[in-house]
């Protein structure tokens, strides 16, 4: 245990030192604040627009922030998810092709640790990007818009109490799947022959799960990428997206919801083994 523990120490040392890292744990925050500032400018153009062809006499309402939170937090949860899987991918196989794991291996370490500590170190970066995204996307909202129940005619259609719960749950059941992302970086980086093969292969076979998982039909919900937010999103945070804007049209299938919460977790145990089984038979 202290060897692993002085392995990780080690790891997180060299991640606080280094500026790829927290570029990695700020882009996430600063693409939500762009674009929620240019969705924000395009608003104010069309209010501008529609009130000079009325003549000015039309009063613009400030749209709901519950929509353009979900929909900021979907943007940074999927950048975050992109750079961080590239960045686990490379971690190892980069220390692998500087001979750096070497040094570590003649010292206390074993390769189980190195394995295990690459990836705790990637998913506390994961935790450090979420809490800045988080804070990020709630002050950027809430300056730009007003939090509040969907009112039509004057009708509530969806109160702030509900709006919570169902923003709460969408948040919860995309991030599930995250670690098992994070895991599937290592794995890649272990298996692959360099740090550029690696970053590529995590990259080319994340996007190619996002562009088939549309076409395998039921088969799709049994993987874990299914239920990540991302560039084309099938996620309940999409949905979510939708419910807190007041669209009655959304239908929202219990079963999917538990197979969001169960089926990310056996392919993290399986993506960590095989990396725990084949650090051993890789030459280092």
């Amino acid at each position: 245990m202290s060897a692993f523990l002085a392995t990780l120490r080690a790891e997180l040392y060299v991640a606080r030192r280094s500026t790829s890292v927290w570029l990695l744990v700020l882009l996430p925050a600063f693409a939500v604040v762009l674009r929620a500032s240019i969705v924000k400018l395009a608003e104010s153009g069309e209010a501008a627009r529609d009130a000079l062809l009325g003549g000015g006499d039309d009063v613009p309402v400030a749209s709901n922030a519950w929509g353009h939170f979900v929909d900021g937090f979907a943007t940074g949860l999927t950048l975050l998810s992109l750079s961080l899987v590239a960045w686990a991918a490379w971690s190892f196989a980069s220390d692998r092709d500087t001979g750096a794991l070497r040094h570590v291996l003649i010292r206390r370490s074993s390769r189980t640790h190195l394995v295990l500590a690459k990836l705790c170190t990637v998913w506390l970066l994961a935790l450090c990007a979420l809490l800045l995204l988080t804070a990020t996307t709630s002050a950027i909202c809430a300056l730009l818009w007003d939090f509040g129940p969907v009112v039509e005619d004057g009708y509530e259609l969806i109160g702030s109490e509900e709006i919570r719960e169902e923003v709460w749950l969408g948040l919860r059941l995309a991030l599930i799947p995250l670690p098992t992302a994070l895991a599937f970086g290592v794995l890649v980086s272990v298996l692959a022959q360099s740090a550029t093969q690696a970053v590529t292969a995590a990259l080319g076979i994340s996007l190619a799960l996002d562009v088939f998982k549309g076409v395998l039909g039921d088969a799709a919900h049994y993987l874990y990428a299914r239920y990540q937010p991302s560039l084309i999103d099938q996620s309940y945070l999409q949905d979510v997206g939708r419910l807190v804007r007041g669209y009655s049209d959304v239908m929202i299938d219990p079963q999917v919801l538990a197979l969001n919460e169960w089926v990310p977790l056996p392919q993290l145990l399986l993506f960590l083994v095989l990396a725990l089984l084949a650090v051993r038979r890789k030459p280092l």
